[in-house]
């Protein structure tokens, strides 16, 4: 079956943080301080730091849930998530019916059941769409929450360790199908993933460290010195 690739509707995405500070209320520690970058690009984004260091307040922040004490983010995008641990995300308990919960144009049936074929194929799912969520893998589990994502029509997508807790098979599966879709000629997502597998960070397009609250400069892969 062809698939109209215009089912997927989006635009480009943008990221950019200016002086951002933010810290918890009654707490004298700064998580996030004075920290800038822009992300205007399609791409594989990936951060690394110490636990601690204010990455899942940096997502935080992207997403809106919460607000900069100091300073502007600048977010235009459709914000999708993807978690360490997929069961924390999925609902449903078919993944026809989880792609379902997640469609948000009024369309046909016929163009839903194309979008839903459309989304499975692009991360490896293809026939799925009736498997109960309960017999995926790991990695099929993570995967269809990619799917999701591309369903309801993310174009920015924050990936926080979405490998952690698979095997290296399906790690370098799910980097595969994130890598993909980055670089679709099409359809090309900001995808800003973070990670505490350094051998993950050749798949990016640039690679930028968390560390005392603030992003270092992005800067290639193969430039990245390991501290």
């Amino acid at each position: 079956m062809i698939v109209r690739r215009d089912l997927l509707k989006v635009d480009n995405p943008q990221v950019n943080f200016s002086n951002v500070s933010f810290s918890w209320p009654e707490q004298k520690e700064t998580i996030i301080s004075n920290c800038n970058f822009s992300i205007n690009n399609p791409g594989l984004w990936m951060i690394v730091g110490e636990n601690g260091s204010g990455k899942s307040t940096f997502f935080k922040l992207i997403s809106g849930i919460l607000q900069p004490d100091k300073g502007h983010v600048n977010c235009i995008g459709n914000i999708g998530m993807v978690f360490q641990n997929p069961d924390h995300q999925i609902l449903m308990p078919t993944c026809r019916s989880e792609l379902l919960i997640n469609t948000i144009s009024d369309i046909s049936e016929k163009e839903i059941n194309a979008k839903i074929e459309y989304v499975l194929e692009k991360v490896g799912l293809t026939g799925f769409a009736k498997r109960p969520v309960h017999t995926l893998s790991g990695g099929q589990k993570q995967r269809l929450a990619i799917a999701s994502a591309l369903i309801g029509e993310k174009n920015l997508i924050l990936l926080d360790e979405p490998t952690a807790l698979l095997d290296r098979t399906s790690q370098l599966r799910v980097l595969e199908i994130i890598k993909n879709l980055t670089s679709d000629n099409e359809f090309p997502l900001i995808a800003i993933w973070v990670t505490h597998r350094y051998e993950e960070l050749s798949f990016a397009d640039a690679v930028a460290e968390m560390r005392n609250g603030a992003l270092s400069e992005w800067e290639k892969p193969s430039n990245y010195q390991y501290n």
